[in-house]
């Protein structure tokens, strides 16, 4: 069973008339209970309402200390359970009683020595970091062994058996290692539990995400949830069991509420009830003005909002050629000089309008044809070494592998990997994709030489992705969230093809560059206790951020702060809904929606910044507040209003889509034209009309918030 939103839950109930009766739910904790803005507390107010009666026992199951969990419990972040599962199954308590089941603990002192494990791990060759102090137990020797292949790992388990140990080692999330007592792990422990209190294996629902939750899940008869950020190695143990998988885009403690509605150990309407509980919180605390009020759409405005989609279709159309989407119309169009490149199918510019206009694929099939063929015309132009091109001429039928300056294109292959992935998961037409998946592994092979120093980012050339005339380079936020989205799209496709094992080696590496992402890109003062920094990262630790910043290289960085990489970053998952927030209220508060949404870059390079480049008067584009420099661009601004529907304020995200219909009805020539970027002070519409991005990106906009009947 694969869920998606509440809405095809409570729809597919009719399916399960028989709902199992639930008598023990045990959880994991993290990236399953604490996941999301106020995830914690959700679950607990949600769990709270539940009667005595209905309340199914409570477990948590997790990887964590006892000690831990109780301060998460008397910290009001989770409700208080009745036992805890911990250290990765090595110890069971009753919080109700406070104590330790001792005769648990004594089955797992066979065959166990703590010191001769480390032994053995200190004396391999690898980089292998003990982790503190109160992340250790005596039956649990934890260690970080980052991005660890299988047999590496078998290597050590094989060195564990020779020194006589009889134990069982668990990797996880690409970097923790857990060397237990060959009978710990989260099943078993789940197992002796549920014996010890009489509880059929066939009553009991487990929820996870991650390789050690899979001796949870691996129990005959048992329910379960698997969050839709669930890792490779849980997913693969997993995909031919019976149980609920929530859709992956579908994660942490909402999967968990909404696989508890499929098993019915609550109420859909719990789940609205909080929703809307939680909305009310996040107004309060994002909102800077007192005066400021959110309302809902007066009906005229819905219809407004409405009128623009028509006129969005109407403008896609006018870019549909027989090669794939142009980027604007050709038509409406005078292009002289250099801008004779707008003659062309662009690979970013047209995976864009892919993933905007996905929802029409089934009622419009001159916009579905074209989408195809816009896909198969860069494939079909991807270079020998696996360079997706940076457009193909509809004149000639030429590849152009390079922008501005004969300098390559990197998010060209980033944008289509993605957008190719989103048009099969919706198409599901799998010739197409074993049609072309030869060149997309030459793409993805391509991509990954610019990691030339193996440290899981990208090294990007100035100005070599969408600001083609501005100059950020190396680590650069923008390229590094997509290179994490195409990680993950690539990994998904191979899933298709049947292919698990190599499906996880690609959802492996996208954790290793989140987890760089998070680390490099998000500055804080807290000192960095299990590896060495590099100069820059000194440098970054010198302040806080509250977004994630534009780039780094190994000498220096930039703090601007990039608002579509930080709304990306949301909307592909590499950052939290904490995170996420606390970004939105600096980019809410700064005005970077004024006058429309939203500007590109805040603040904008002036003329005596060390960041200014002479270059950026060319053509006057790069100016202040111009184009790549503070402009403000409609597909942003539509990809701005699903993050503020994301973070939970719906009507917040209604009023900025209705703003973004008022900004594209303007036009230099004509109404609703759908221009290219608008200036970031006066609000002017510039660049070229009917642009595909933007027409595509308000499209999906309306159907994401359920404007359009």
């Amino acid at each position: 069973m694969h869920g998606g939103n509440l809405e095809d839950i409570i729809s597919s109930e009719d399916e399960f008339h028989n709902k199992p009766i639930i008598r023990l739910f045990s959880s994991d904790i993290d990236g399953t209970l604490l996941d999301q803005i106020n995830g914690s507390t959700r679950f607990g107010t949600i769990w709270k309402r539940l009667s005595l009666e209905e309340r199914p026992i409570l477990c948590y199951n997790t990887g964590r200390m006892t000690a831990d969990v109780r301060k998460l419990v008397r910290d009001g972040q989770l409700p208080e359970p009745d036992f805890i599962i911990s250290g990765v199954g090595t110890s069971i308590f009753d919080f109700n009683s406070g104590t330790v089941l001792k005769e648990f603990t004594e089955i797992l002192a066979d065959s166990w020595d703590a010191d001769l494990v480390e032994q053995v791990i200190t004396s391999l060759p690898y980089t292998i970091d003990r982790q503190p102090a109160h992340f250790q137990d005596y039956f649990k020797s934890s260690w970080y062994f980052d991005a660890a292949s299988p047999v590496q790992i078998q290597e050590l388990e094989k060195k564990l058996e020779s020194a006589g140990l009889d134990v069982h080692v668990v990797y996880s999330s690409a970097r923790h290692l857990d060397v237990l007592p060959k009978w710990a792990n989260k099943g078993n422990a789940l197992r002796w539990l549920l014996h010890h209190l009489d509880v059929p294996v066939s009553q009991t629902l487990v929820a996870g995400d991650s390789g050690n939750d899979s001796a949870m899940f691996s129990i005959p008869q048992i329910h379960g949830i698997v969050v839709g950020n669930a890792q490779p190695e849980l997913l693969q143990k997993t995909s031919q069991l019976p149980i609920y998988h929530a859709s992956p885009d579908n994660f942490g403690v909402q999967a968990v509420l909404h696989g508890l509605v499929h098993y019915g150990v609550i109420q859909p309407d719990m789940i609205s009830q909080q929703d809307g509980f939680e909305q009310d919180l996040l107004y309060e605390s994002i909102l800077y003005s007192a005066d400021e009020e959110i309302q809902g759409l007066t009906r005229t405005q819905v219809e407004f909002i409405r009128l623009g989609y028509e006129n969005a279709i109407e403008a896609l159309h006018r870019t549909i050629t027989p090669m794939g989407f142009a980027a604007s119309s050709l038509d409406d169009n005078v292009v002289t000089g250099t801008d004779e490149n707008y003659r062309s199918v662009w690979a970013r510019d047209g995976a864009i309008t892919i993933i905007g206009s996905l929802d029409l694929i089934y009622q419009d099939d001159a916009i579905h044809n074209c989408q195809r063929n816009t896909l198969e015309t860069i494939l079909d132009h991807v270079s020998p070494t696996g360079q997706v091109p940076a457009n193909v001429r509809i004149d000639s039928s030429q590849p152009d592998y390079s922008g501005v300056g004969g300098i390559a294109s990197i998010d060209s292959g980033l944008w289509i990997m993605i957008a190719f992935y989103a048009y099969i998961q919706r198409t599901q037409d799998l010739d197409l994709l074993r049609e072309h998946f030869a060149a997309l592994q030459e793409v993805m092979d391509w991509l990954s030489a610019h990691d030339s120093n193996n440290d899981s980012l990208l090294e990007i050339p100035e100005a070599g992705d969408w600001t083609d005339l501005f100059g950020r380079s190396y680590n650069v936020l923008y390229d590094e969230v997509l290179w994490y989205q195409a990680n993950i799209c690539f990994g998904r496709m191979l899933q298709m093809l049947g292919d698990e094992e190599r499906a996880g080696d690609y959802f492996r590496w996208a954790r290793s560059i989140k987890r760089k992402i998070r680390h490099n890109f998000w500055p804080s003062t807290q000192e960095h206790i299990y590896h060495a920094e590099s100069f820059a990262e000194r440098q970054i630790t010198l302040g806080d951020a509250r977004y994630l910043i534009a780039q780094t290289t190994p000498f220096d960085f930039s703090w601007r702060c990039d608002t579509f990489a930080n709304v990306l970053a949301y909307l592909y998952d590499v950052i939290d809904g904490n995170w996420a927030s606390r970004a939105f209220r600096f980019m809410w508060g700064v005005g970077v929606n004024e006058p429309f949404p939203i500007a590109n870059l805040y603040p904008v390079v002036m003329s005596a910044d060390n960041d200014w480049r002479e270059y950026y008067t060319i053509n006057l584009l790069n100016l202040p507040h111009h184009y790549h420099n503070g402009g403000i661009w409609p597909f942003i601004g539509a990809h701005w209003v699903r993050f503020i529907d994301k973070l939970g304020l719906h009507e917040l995200a209604l009023q900025e889509l209705y703003r973004l219909a008022e900004m594209n009805k303007l036009g230099v020539l004509n109404e609703w034209e759908f221009n290219e970027w608008f200036h970031g002070e006066t609000g002017r519409p510039m660049g070229k009309a009917y642009q595909a991005w933007s027409a595509a990106q308000y499209i999906l906009s309306c159907h994401a918030l359920d404007i359009i009947p």
